[in-house]
């Protein structure tokens, strides 16, 4: 089921503050992706490994991963991809990854070397989900180079909310300087609690704040708090331990159902736009 000719949906699941559910997002609708019958491929950026964790992979001597497209031309890509489940590849993380920044930070086209690095291979997926570090440095200025939307998992809590603000001016500032084509996708709530009357207070916010910015010249001038909100769950804390996602897990919970819904919902959105560019593009008829 190809999205796109022109190759994948490249997503970045971003978010500075951590604890979040950024890699708990970006490991299930990954496999999420990979339910409704799209080849996918998630990359791990963060030095924690997390994400790793989720598909059951655990750090091994010489084994390859994401540092090594960083740091080693010699190395491609496709010796960096892991198998996780059916239509679902990752490409691992490890604690060296660290280092990296502080490696990059005086090389020349040192934001491009990831969209270099995985360019051979993305013909083969549909989609790509790029987890990113709970920063906005090399690691993350990398993945927003490459990335045509950004996903904002966040909780709806206050402090989240002026941390938005930040991550926004730093999307501004790549579409200015890096990747003119970067929007922003919205805000995916997690560990939602929808009784709660600050939480709501913050979503509204957040929607009035969206609303205000329909028509401008900013990448998340048609963003939106993305639906469904992932509800509290225990399921999808306890799959990690298990090296699991949510639909290997317990694919009949509330969190299975909270990510396959989201992820119907922005192919259904993807899709849209891309009916929407074709008919811009066809000749007038005489």
């Amino acid at each position: 089921m190809t999205l796109s000719a022109q190759g994948p949906r490249i997503v970045a699941l971003l978010n500075q503050k951590g604890g979040v559910g950024k890699t708990t997002s970006t490991a299930n609708l990954g496999a999420a992706f990979a339910v409704e019958g799209l080849r996918t491929l998630v990359v791990d950026l963060d030095p924690q490994s997390n994400l790793s964790l989720h598909f059951g992979h655990e750090q091994e001597m010489d084994q390859r991963s994401v540092r090594d497209l960083f740091v080693d031309d010699s190395v491609a890509a496709s010796e960096c991809i892991r198998p996780a489940r059916e239509r679902l590849d990752f490409i691992p993380s490890d604690t060296e990854l660290a280092l990296v920044e502080g490696e990059l930070a005086l090389r020349p086209g040192m934001q491009r070397i990831l969209a270099d690095r995985l360019a051979p291979v993305l013909g083969t997926y549909d989609v790509v989900l790029l987890d990113c570090p709970p920063s906005l440095g090399v690691l993350s200025v990398n993945a927003l180079t490459m990335a045509h939307e950004v996903i904002v998992p966040m909780q709806a809590q206050y402090l989240a909310l002026r941390g938005l603000e930040k991550l926004l001016e730093t999307v501004l500032l790549v579409e200015r300087s890096l990747n003119p084509g970067i929007t922003v996708g919205g805000v995916l709530l997690c560990m939602h609690e929808s009784q709660s009357s600050h939480g709501r207070a913050v979503v509204e916010e957040i929607e009035r704040y969206f609303a205000r910015h329909r028509g401008d010249e900013v990448p998340w001038r048609d963003a939106h708090v993305l639906k469904p909100p992932v509800r509290r769950n225990i399921k999808l804390a306890e799959a990690p331990s298990f090296g699991q996602t949510i639909f290997d897990y317990s694919p009949k919970c509330a969190g299975a159902a909270d990510y396959l819904a989201l992820a119907r919902g922005m192919l259904e959105r993807w899709r849209g736009a891309g009916q929407e560019r074709r008919a811009a593009a066809a000749p007038a008829s005489v």
